[in-house]
C-alpha cells in the first residue's frame, strides 16, 4: 500500500471490526504490514489478544450515533495519517427478535426500521462524516458491505423484504454519494461489495442449503476484498462487485 505523499503514513479503517468479516479484515491488514495503523471501530471492545499484541492496532468504540461517528472521524483526521482504505462492515439480517420475511403478511414495521437503520442509515452517517476530511485524498477507497440480494435485476425469488430493500436502498445511497464524492473528494473510490455467503453469525441460520464450496470463510472474503481494493481506481463511479471482482447488475 502506497502513501498519499512522501512522508505521510497510511492507515486502514475497519468499521464493524468485531464482526466475522470485520475481524478477519483487521487480521489481514495487520498481517500485510504495509500500513502504519489499523483503526478498528466497533460497539464493543476487542475479544482477541491481537488488540494487545500489535501496537499498530487502535481500537475505537462507537455506538454508531451521529455524534459519536463524527467524534471518531475527528480522531481519525487528527492522527495525521492518510486514510487509504475504509471498510464499513455493519449489517443486520436477523437477531433474537428479527427474521427475514418469507411473505408480505410477516412484515413487522419495527423490525423493518431496525434493519434499515443498520444496513442503510449507519453507513450513510459514515459517508457523510468522511466526505470533507477526504477532500484532498488520493487513491483512497471506501468499501461498504452490500449483498447480491439487493440487486433489483437479480431478484428472482422475492422474500426477505427488509434485508433486500435495505441493501437496494444502500446501493442507491452509495450511487448518489459517489456522484457527490466525485465533486468534493475526487480522489476517493466507492465500492459496494458482495462477500458471498460467509460463515458468520449473519448467515448461520441459513447455511443448510449452501454447498460447502459456496460457503466462504471470513479470512477468504477478507483476502479477496483486500486484493480487490488494491485493483480499483478512483473514477467518480460506484462499483457493485462480488468477491470475485465481477460486476453485479443493479
Amino acid at each position: 500500500m502506497q502513501t498519499i505523499a512522501s512522508g505521510v503514513q497510511s492507515a486502514t479503517v475497519i468499521i464493524g471490526a468485531s464482526g466475522g468479516i470485520g475481524s478477519a479484515l483487521v487480521r489481514r491488514y495487520l498481517a500485510l504490514g504495509d500500513c502504519e495503523t489499523v483503526f478498528a471501530v466497533s460497539r464493543v471492545p476487542p475479544t482477541s489478544s491481537v488488540a494487545l499484541s500489535d501496537t499498530r492496532l487502535r481500537w475505537l468504540l462507537c455506538d454508531a450515533s451521529e455524534q459519536n461517528v463524527k467524534l471518531v472521524v475527528d480522531e481519525l483526521v487528527s492522527s495525521g495519517l492518510s486514510l487509504r482504505r475504509i471498510i464499513i462492515c455493519t449489517g443486520l439480517l436477523h437477531n433474537d427478535a428479527i427474521t427475514p420475511e418469507k411473505s408480505l403478511d410477516k412484515l413487522d414495521p419495527d423490525a423493518m426500521r431496525a434493519v434499515f437503520d443498520v444496513n442503510l442509515v449507519v453507513p450513510a452517517l459514515w459517508l457523510a462524516a468522511l466526505v470533507k476530511p477526504l477532500r484532498r485524498a488520493t487513491g483512497s477507497v471506501i468499501a461498504v458491505l452490500s449483498a447480491r440480494v439487493g440487486s433489483i435485476t437479480d431478484n428472482r425469488l422475492g422474500g426477505w423484504y427488509s434485508y433486500r430493500s435495505s441493501k437496494a436502498a444502500l446501493n442507491m445511497f452509495l450511487k448518489s454519494a459517489s456522484i457527490e464524492y466525485s465533486r468534493r473528494s475526487p480522489g476517493v473510490k466507492l465500492v459496494s461489495f458482495h462477500p458471498g455467503t460467509t460463515d458468520t453469525y449473519l448467515s448461520s441460520p441459513f447455511q443448510a442449503n449452501v454447498a460447502s464450496e459456496a460457503l466462504f470463510t471470513p479470512d477468504f472474503v477478507a483476502d479477496r476484498l483486500v486484493k480487490l481494493l488494491d485493483e480499483v481506481q478512483p473514477d467518480g463511479q460506484l462499483s457493485f462487485l462480488d468477491w470475485a471482482g465481477i460486476e453485479i447488475p443493479w
